[in-house]
């Protein structure tokens, strides 16, 4: 998907209410721009921002440099974000989650487009997407109290997973969720004990279609021998529905899968219409039963280094909607309502990650470490997945040349890298900013309290005004959680 976005108009809440914007506070110092990939970015670094391009993906839309070598985004500069808020610092542009949420709508004006929370989820985020049109998918009882306390209304919210509660089942009921997705047969007995024929729920069954899909093989969850949903193979999904029929109090609206995470390409998704559309006419001859909903799920990628592939939005509109149509007709089936949960596309590319630099470590062999005060605590994905990122420095203009180093975390891992063979200034030194983009998505929803290191502060940017949406996480945060020794 391209990041080619008009800004969106100011915001307001989930229940309408204009959303009020602190100004950002002038910063003392001023910020730089040494692209990763050239050794003379600095000669743009003194250009006015008003006469220079966007920096292009995988920065925000709205990421270009500022006056005085500074890098803004929403309007507002990193560095002095920074000097404001502290770090590491995640700095989430408003104005590129709506526009992206809203591409969606227009892309799929006939589908329901679900907001995946699990990328990432704050009350301010659950309002922008009510706001833009979209549903709200969860997978816990934290990612739906959090949602409907900030107003998100739960006849638009989707929740699944693979081991829900029996209170986190109660709770979706008591809080009328829309539709509550089947992961497992324990899960058909346990909803229908709590719900009567008079007050049916809404299910969704998740079933496997034998597709793998996504950059690494721990989130390839279309196919077998992994623990998600049921497999169409070998008829334990066509078993799973039967279940469900027979339970009066409950209402098969339609089948769901999820085939993986950060697909670049159309063709997995046209083979799961392909299944799915194969259950749908197996259902309605069996049963005499045709399901409205065929929700695909999501995992559509975006960019994290310069050129990335991305997932083309408009591709995938056009061809998953005709697919659909025409497996459909072929089976003589009514067309379903498609649904599509994206997570990371409309997150991921809105938010960039700020960190200062603590010390610089040059090795016999050449190497050069550069430690930051962040790491693997607040962004797990290249030690889980081995992920790519870039890296920029803001905050201070380098005449030096470059050079190459890892970017490391302080924490206690040799795997603690965010950023393998990055080039930077030269003389990257203690006290510098970095900023690494591409960070909103699957690293604060992911954050841990590893070495008791506090979880980073949010601010929302947009038109040049920048306000906190999540404080930082102190040592007395850790503390308090303790009731006894």
């Amino acid at each position: 998907m391209t990041q080619l976005f008009a800004p969106p108009a100011a915001g307001r809440s989930a229940t309408g209410a204009p959303v009020a914007d602190a100004p950002a506070t002038d910063a003392s110092a001023s910020a730089t721009a040494n692209d990763a990939t050239a050794t003379d970015a600095t000669a743009n670094d003194a250009t006015d921002a008003s006469a220079v391009d966007h920096l292009g993906a995988p920065w925000p839309a709205s990421a270009r440099p500022g006056r005085g070598a500074d890098v803004l985004v929403g309007g507002v500069g990193l560095a002095e974000a920074a000097e404001r808020f502290g770090t590491p610092l995640y700095v989430l542009d408003e104005g590129e989650v709506r526009a992206r949420a809203r591409a969606y709508r227009r892309a799929l004006p006939h589908a329901e487009v679900l907001y995946a929370a699990k990328a990432f989820l704050c009350s301010a985020m659950a309002d922008w997407v009510a706001d833009e049109g979209l549903g709200l998918d969860v997978c816990s009882s934290g990612e739906l109290w959090l949602a409907v306390s900030a107003g998100f209304p739960a006849q638009r919210i989707l929740l699944h997973g693979n081991a829900k509660s029996p209170e986190e089942l109660r709770l979706a009921r008591r809080l009328r969720v829309g539709r509550i997705v089947i992961d497992g047969p324990a899960e058909i007995a346990r909803l229908a004990a709590l719900v009567a024929a008079d007050t049916p729920q809404k299910v969704l069954v998740r079933v496997v279609p034998g597709i793998a899909a996504g950059h690494h093989a721990a989130v390839r969850t279309g196919v077998g021998g992994q623990k998600f949903g049921f497999p169409i193979e070998g008829g334990d999904a066509a078993d799973a529905v039967a279940r469900v029929l027979d339970q009066p109090g409950l209402e098969l609206a339609g089948l769901h899968c999820h085939v993986g995470s950060q697909i670049t390409e159309v063709e997995p998704y046209l083979q799961a219409v392909d299944a799915l559309v194969g259950l749908l006419a197996e259902i309605r001859d069996r049963h005499g039963v045709e399901l409205s909903e065929l929700d695909l799920g999501g995992g559509h990628g975006i960019g994290y280094l310069p050129g990335d592939a991305e997932l083309d939005l408009a591709e995938f509109a056009v061809r998953v909607t005709d697919r659909v149509a025409v497996r459909c007709a072929e089976a003589g089936l009514e067309v379903p309502r498609l649904v599509v949960e994206p997570g990371r596309a409309v997150a991921g590319p809105a938010a960039v990650a700020v960190y200062r630099v603590l010390s610089v470590k040059h090795v016999a062999d050449g190497r050069c470490f550069v430690a930051v005060d962040g790491g693997m605590s607040d962004n797990p994905r290249p030690a889980l997945y081995g992920s790519p990122y870039s890296v920029r420095l803001v905050g201070r203009r380098s005449e030096a040349g470059a050079a190459r180093v890892d970017v490391v975390g302080r924490h206690c891992e040799a795997g603690d890298v965010l950023v393998r063979d990055a080039v930077l200034p030269a003389d990257v030194r203690p006290g510098d900013l970095l900023a690494v983009p591409a960070a909103g998505a699957y690293q604060l929803s992911m954050a841990s309290g590893y070495n008791l290191v506090g979880r980073p502060a949010v601010a929302a940017v947009r038109d040049g005004r920048a306000r906190l949406l999540i404080r930082r996480e102190t040592v007395e945060d850790f503390r308090l959680r303790e009731v006894g020794r």
